[in-house]
Parts: structure tokens; sequence; C-alpha cells
């Protein structure tokens, strides 16, 4: 039998996010080897043993694996069968520096709520029209690593801040064509992203870019019963190009954008 390997790498238009990795592997062993980036790292089949600074670990489907910049480490398949893993690489500035130590002595964490994070940011940064999208999943993945690092409660508070959440109400409303990084955002109403992500939860009941895919669909179904062609729709509204509105109404409203737009005959 063939050994089996597939790989797809890719660099996002996210900040803080340097590359992105999925692999299948068979029979592929790293060397030891390190990182200027954090490591960021789930499987979502088979088991990888590795080695981080002289001691030896495993990274299995319910651990989400989190190896810091600087750091030895190799790795290698458990079974015949190989493994099939995502990672998200990030900036060292992404995370605590400090926190380099603590990474070593506990690289890993049974947390399904930051494995279904992680997974959830992965399909966002599938895809360039979900930048927005991604950089708060990227803020709730980071604040929630951050935690765990400093052994802190790994839940993190409810935020009620009606006003923080109003104004980012408005900002989105106000750039709805031409978006706005969640950095940016933060930065504007001075707090932090994940502060700015809570607030508007609890505020709203969604996070802010469900918010603005939203809002964006509402102007564009408006445009398409008016005749406006989808590709020129996309681009009115905001969205990176016709494929990402047709993905976006579909996910919303279970049908295409030209399918809609007959419906007004």
């Amino acid at each position: 039998m063939r050994p089996e390997t597939s790989v797809r790498a890719w660099q996002p238009p996210v900040a803080g996010v340097v590359e992105v990795l999925h692999a299948r592997f068979t029979d592929h062993a790293y060397p030891s080897h390190t990182h200027d980036t954090w490591t960021l790292l789930i499987v979502d089949t088979g088991v990888v043993r590795y080695g981080l600074d002289r001691h030896e670990h495993g990274a299995a489907r319910s651990l989400v694996t989190l190896l810091p910049p600087h750091v030895p480490h190799d790795g290698r398949s458990v079974a015949p069968s190989g493994f099939r893993k995502r990672v998200v690489y990030l900036e060292p500035d992404a995370l605590d520096l400090d926190r380099i130590g603590a990474a070593v002595d506990h690289p890993g964490w049974v947390d399904e709520p930051l494995r279904d994070g992680l997974h959830r940011l992965h399909d966002a940064l599938r895809h360039p029209g979900d930048a927005f999208e991604a950089e708060s999943r990227l803020a709730v993945v980071t604040d929630r690593l951050r935690r765990h690092l400093s052994a802190a409660e790994v839940e993190p508070p409810e935020v009620r801040d009606r006003s923080v959440a109003r104004r980012l109400r408005d900002l989105l409303d106000d750039r709805l064509t031409e978006g706005v990084t969640l950095e940016d955002a933060a930065t504007h109403l001075g707090v932090t992203p994940s502060h700015l992500i809570r607030a508007f939860g609890a505020e709203y009941g969604i996070p802010p870019h469900q918010y603005l895919v939203g809002r964006r669909l509402d102007r564009a179904r408006r445009m398409l019963l008016a005749g406006l062609p989808p590709a020129q729709t996309a681009t009115e509204v905001g969205f990176y190009d016709q494929a990402h509105l047709t993905r976006q109404f579909r996910r919303f409203l279970g049908t295409t954008p030209a399918a809609y737009a007959r419906s007004a005959g």
C-alpha cells in the first residue's frame, strides 16, 4: 500500500494568523525542529506522539495541543493508519510569550468548547470573505488559551456592557459595505476584542460577525428583488464575491440569490 499524504497550506488575511495547514500523513515522521510561531493543533483522526523539550506527549482527537515558539519538538503517528490534523500557526505576540514555560509543562487540554471554537475558526479561515468572522473566533480561542496558560478560570465571566454593544452595532451598520476589522473596532471603542464580542453577544444574543452577515443579507434581498444581478449585489453589500454571497444566502435562507430573485416573478 502506498503511503497516503495530502497537504493544504495557505496564509489567510487574518491578523495574528501566520499560516494554516491541513494534512493527512500515514508514515511521515517529523524530525526535531522549532517554529517561530505558536502551533495550535487539533487531530481529527489517529494519534500523534511527539516529544517537546525532551518530554513525551500525545495528541488525540480529545485534545487541543499548543506548542510554544522556539521549543524543539518532533512528531509521528502512533498507528500505521496515520493521522489527520489541522494547524493554525499564530504570531508570537498572539499569546503571552511569558507563558512559554507553562505551555511546555502542559501543552494540551481536554476542552470541548475550545476544540469546537477551533473547528469553527478553521471553517472561517477557509474563505477569504469570512475574515471578520475568523478574527472574532480567533479572539475567543486565544482568550481561552490565555486562561489555560495562566491557570485562571477557563469560562470567561459574563460581560454586560450595553453602551459598547450598541456602539459596535452602530459601527457595523455604518460600515456595512466596507466592513471593519475586529481589532480596529476594539481600538475605536476602547476595549479588548474579547470584551467586545462578549458584550455584543450578551446584549443581542448573537456574535457581531453573524449580525453583520444578517444585515448584509437584508440589503442583498432587496437589491435582488429590484433586479440587480447577484454578482453586482455581492459587491454592493460588502460580500467578497458572488460565491461568498451564495454561500451565506444558502446558510441563512436555504436558497440561492438567483432563485430568490426569480421568486419575485
